[in-house]
């Protein structure tokens, strides 16, 4: 979930507040997972919402996006040219849909984020290479999560190739630090200079999760419920999200249930 509301320094977090952390981590991962078989043609958003939110209930958690700010649901289920803070509700999936679905647990004090992409039925070649191309972005972005690494060069890198296959990333809404509460600093903007920013320390703890549209990068916020962020031309929108953790080696992706990144062996 993507904000800019945060106001306090960056928080280099402990070792036992990095294993709080984790664990609700891979608690939102789990429930991406769990809710995965039923995210198809005929369901409608609402339904998946429930279950999300009876699955994070049933493993002592809470759903970290219910009451904040006033948003009115337990998860953020985006469809289409949505490019974030969907609200579930009546909508059915239909052949052709692509779905963002994002989940923020808080586990005995600790918050883990992450969102990932769904795709209904038969997509378009279109959509699968939007798809695609937002999660090597998101990869790229940990990939430049490295101590004595500037935090720009996550956005700077991000940018750089999406915007190489035709692609516009959306500069209105950033990744965040997360943890102990649901948005610290740094915010992590998926559009930047070069070697701006603070440089990346062990210990610091935030999500990346590059938004990346088809057509242009602004969005448009509805005016009726205030939180549902579209593309201004109507055009596709996908996104991946971790929380990851920088250490003294590659970064620790916490909310990574597949392995698809290496595990460092120490964090500080």
């Amino acid at each position: 979930m993507a904000f800019r509301d945060t106001k306090s320094k960056i928080i280099i977090k402990t070792l036992q507040q990095i294993e709080g952390i984790k664990k609700s981590s891979q608690l939102a991962a789990l429930t991406l997972k769990a809710v995965a078989p039923h995210v198809k043609a005929g369901v409608n958003t609402e339904y998946l919402n429930k279950f999300c939110a009876d699955f994070i209930r049933d493993h002592k958690a809470i759903a970290a996006t219910l009451g904040y700010h006033g948003y009115p649901k337990e998860s953020c289920i985006s469809v289409n040219d949505v490019i974030c803070h969907g609200i579930p509700g009546k909508y059915e999936l239909r052949d052709g849909d692509i779905v963002n679905i994002d989940i923020t647990t808080i586990l005995d004090g600790y918050f883990g984020d992450t969102s990932t992409m769904f795709m209904i039925g038969e997509v378009s070649d279109h959509a699968k290479k939007l798809i695609g191309v937002a999660k090597e972005c998101l990869a790229i972005g940990i990939r430049q999560s490295t101590a004595g690494n500037y935090l720009g060069n996550i956005g700077f890198e991000i940018n750089k190739y999406a915007t190489s296959f035709g692609f516009s990333v959306v500069y209105e809404f950033c990744g965040h630090g997360v943890g102990l509460k649901f948005h610290e600093e740094p915010e992590v903007g998926h559009v930047a200079d070069k070697n701006s920013g603070p440089k990346l320390a062990p210990g610091m703890i935030y999500t990346i999760e590059p938004m990346i549209n088809a057509g242009k990068a602004r969005s448009k916020v509805d005016r009726k419920d205030g939180w549902t962020a579209r593309t201004i031309d109507g055009k596709l929108s996908a996104q991946f999200e971790h929380t990851i953790c920088v250490t003294k080696e590659e970064a620790l992706v916490l909310t990574d249930m597949d392995n698809e990144f290496k595990i460092p062996h120490e964090i500080f």
